[in-house]
This record gives structure tokens, C-alpha cells and sequence, in this order.
């Protein structure tokens, strides 16, 4: 990798690490970047997960004051989601690479269409919001080992999906319900990348290049992402997401 090229990817990393502090679909900007400059996309994917958890912690320690008083609901649902990462990186490792182009694609899209859809799924979360159990009970448990395996696998816009599901399950601030994701995300990544470093062939030019960009953009992100506004954010997701279906698709 020249140093033009880890540039790149230290610069997405930056915006990665903001988005995903404030939002949650970082791995749509490093992903296509890193496939763009020619990393294979399993070993992308696998670097990129790795590269970003320093970007996680940071995110997390940003939102270090609404975390007050989540610890036991931290606790529950860090399992669920230590558990379901474990999961999904064994899948990637485990399935044909062949496969994961193929439904990596789907993922992508998925994940654009999710980032689209956030500002309905706000509403919905908020009208669905009826005396939910101080922890989320049995289905949120279920639907955050879900979103690990998804995360473990592939986690382009995962913080999107446990920001609907811990919104719909907790009665919480959105400030709170975001600090929350972060931590949980921080651990499926965290899980995944321990996982890829012991079994996966992991490019560590492109784990630089995105962690050193994830650490800064997880501050700016928990800091100033709360004015970025919304519509120019999303935006800019979904056609870096739409880029890269082309360049897997057609490259």
C-alpha cells in the first residue's frame, strides 16, 4: 500500500469512526475504500473490523456520561452481543469467500436501505414504546445476539439496527439508547477482531490506516456529530454504499 493509498484509508477512517459514533455505519465508507484500493474483500472486511475498534472505544468513552447507570443492562446485553459476534465471524471463516461477495452485496444494500429508513423507524420506535422491561426482557436479548451475528459477519450499519432495537425496547433517551450502542458495537468488534487476528489473514497497513483514522473520528463524532445534519449524513452513506455494490459487483 503507497502512502497516497493509506492516506485514503486513515481519511475514511476518520469519517467512519465519526459516523459510526453518531449514527452507526462507518464500515460502508473504510469497506469500499479498502476494496477500491484492491484488498480482496474478505480480508477487507476482516481488516476493517479489526481497524475499527479503537474507533469504538473512543466513540464509547465520548458518550462516558450517559452510560451512568447502564451497567447491569450492559452486562445482559454484552453477552448477547460478545456471543452473537463470535458467531458471525466464525460464518465468514467458515463460508466460501464466493458466498460472502454474493451476500455482501445484499448486506450493503440492506444496510443503505436501513440508513434511508432511520428517520421512520424514530417514529415507530417512539409509538411502539409501551411500558418496556427496565432491561429489555427476553427479545431484546435475542434481537441484540442477532445484530452481533450480523455485526460478527458484516457490520456496515449494525448500529443502526440495535439503535432501533434498544429504542424500542428500553424506555430511554436517544442520547443514553446511543451511548449503549456504542458500547455494544464496541464489543462485536471487538469479539470479531480477537477472532481474525488468531485464525484470518488480516492486511495491517489497512488496520493502521483505518484505526489511526477511527481513533480521531470516534471524538469528533462523539463530540460534534450531533450537529452534522441528518439528511447530508445519510446521504453521503447510502451513495458510498451504492459504490460499492458497483465495484463488487462490476470490478
Amino acid at each position: 500500500m503507497t502512502g497516497w493509498e493509506l492516506a485514503a484509508v486513515c481519511a475514511a477512517g476518520v469519517v467512519a469512526g465519526a459516523i459510526n459514533a453518531v449514527v452507526g455505519s462507518g464500515s460502508l465508507i473504510t469497506f469500499p475504500t479498502l476494496v477500491a484500493l484492491g484488498v480482496d474483500p474478505v480480508t477487507a472486511n476482516v481488516s476493517n473490523s479489526v481497524g475499527l475498534v479503537p474507533g469504538s472505544f473512543t466513540a464509547a468513552y465520548g458518550y462516558r456520561a450517559e452510560l451512568a447507570g447502564q451497567r447491569e443492562r450492559l452486562l445482559r446485553l454484552g453477552m448477547a452481543s460478545a456471543l452473537g459476534s463470535l458467531i458471525g465471524g466464525i460464518l465468514l471463516l467458515l463460508l466460501d469467500p464466493g458466498v460472502f461477495e454474493v451476500v455482501v452485496v445484499v448486506l450493503i444494500a440492506l444496510a443503505c436501505v436501513l440508513v434511508m429508513a432511520q428517520p421512520r423507524l424514530n417514529v415507530w420506535v417512539a409509538a411502539r414504546r409501551r411500558d418496556p422491561h427496565p432491561h429489555g426482557g427476553a427479545e431484546l436479548w435475542l434481537g441484540v445476539l442477532l445484530a452481533g451475528v450480523y455485526g460478527g459477519y458484516f457490520g456496515a450499519a449494525q448500529g443502526v439496527l440495535l439503535i432501533g432495537l434498544l429504542g424500542v425496547f428500553l424506555d430511554d433517551g436517544l442520547h443514553r439508547v446511543n451511548a449503549a450502542k456504542n458500547v455494544l458495537a464496541l464489543l462485536v468488534n471487538a469479539v470479531a477482531a480477537a477472532l481474525f487476528i488468531l485464525v484470518a489473514d488480516v492486511d495491517w497497513q489497512a488496520v493502521a490506516g483505518v484505526a489511526l483514522g477511527a481513533v480521531a473520528g470516534g471524538f469528533v463524532g462523539a463530540r460534534l456529530g450531533r450537529r452534522i445534519p441528518a439528511p447530508i449524513l445519510r446521504a453521503v452513506i447510502v451513495f458510498v454504499g451504492i459504490a460499492a455494490i458497483i465495484v463488487l459487483v462490476y470490478g
